[in-house]
């Protein structure tokens, strides 16, 4: 593994959209006040279609009032269960859009099923893909892509000053981990993942992008450590074995239903959060694919 980024302390403010369940982030360098958003959403109404920038202009708000300033979306995955905020963010502020270079192969795994001729299968939707072990910085702060697959074989973490966002990994400790069974997905992938963050030293400060409220806590939470989650998640604490947490996360992940959004938010996050092109009466469509049962 390569050396860690240096101890710097990023800035972080969590926004939680308490109807998807996820948290996106503003992080920034205090000293030169540039910042990063991680996973926006856009806030979706499943049953009208009616769609709100107001989870995203929380996030600009804030932004504003800080004087910080956005160069960057970053993406840690193409979410299943919400619509992407880039876009928006990448309109008002002028900010790229990033995400793993994995996007490829969840792009190809999906064309077929929408028949979303209009994706490139490139990955050129976003204005970069990073690479695994890639360096880049927020001001002064250096920071490190880590692809942390398992989940989707695109899921990347990002490894910023002292703090890793780990997307769709793990959750908090007495939550436990991701599913693995969406296309693509690996629990074999995301065991070694998880240990490949769980390997950085123990005071890492870990941000999920996930809370659903373990049974017996009242209160959502998205912050913890290195250490925390070594000792205490319910999944992959210190002392499991790959192959037990295989049999445990296939076994489980055979009970789960699909995520409410999964057909919306897959066409729209494989490009970027972007809508398929507009249809001759200037409409916006989603497909949503019908299968017969024999």
């Amino acid at each position: 593994m390569s050396a860690a980024p240096n101890a710097n302390k990023p800035q972080i403010q969590a926004f939680f959209d308490e109807p998807t369940n996820t948290v996106s982030y503003l992080v920034w360098d205090g000293d030169t006040m540039d910042g990063a958003v991680i996973d926006p959403v856009l806030d979706y109404d499943f049953r009208t279609g009616d769609c709100s920038t107001a989870s995203a202009d929380k996030i600009l708000a804030r932004a504003s009032e800080l004087g910080v300033k956005i160069g960057t979306v970053l993406e840690t995955h193409a979410h299943a269960d919400h619509l992407s905020g880039a876009p928006y963010i990448k309109l008002k502020t002028g900010a790229k859009v990033a995400i793993g270079e994995h996007i490829r192969d969840v792009q190809r795994i999906f064309r077929p099923v929408f028949n979303a001729i209009d994706v490139s299968g490139d990955g050129s939707e976003f204005d970069h893909l990073f690479k695994d072990g890639e360096r880049f910085k927020i001001g002064t702060i250096e920071a490190e892509v880590m692809h942390t697959p398992g989940h989707t074989p695109a899921c990347v973490s990002y490894h910023i000053g002292d703090a890793v966002f780990v997307g769709d990994t793990m959750f908090m400790p007495d939550y436990g981990t991701a599913r693995a069974d969406f296309p693509g997905g690996n629990a074999r992938d995301l065991y070694r993942s998880i240990h490949r963050v769980l390997s950085l030293p123990g005071e890492t400060r870990l941000f999920m992008c996930h809370d659903y409220k373990a049974p017996g806590r009242d209160k959502y939470a998205w912050e913890t450590t290195v250490a925390e989650e070594r000792a205490r998640n319910v999944h992959v604490h210190e002392g499991v074995s790959e192959d037990e947490f295989v049999k445990m996360r296939e076994t489980r992940d055979a009970t789960l239903a699909a995520p409410l959004l999964l057909l919306p938010s897959i066409q729209v996050n494989i490009r970027a959060g972007k809508f398929p092109p507009a249809e001759v009466d200037g409409v916006h469509y989603l497909k949503v694919p019908i299968k017969l049962a024999s």
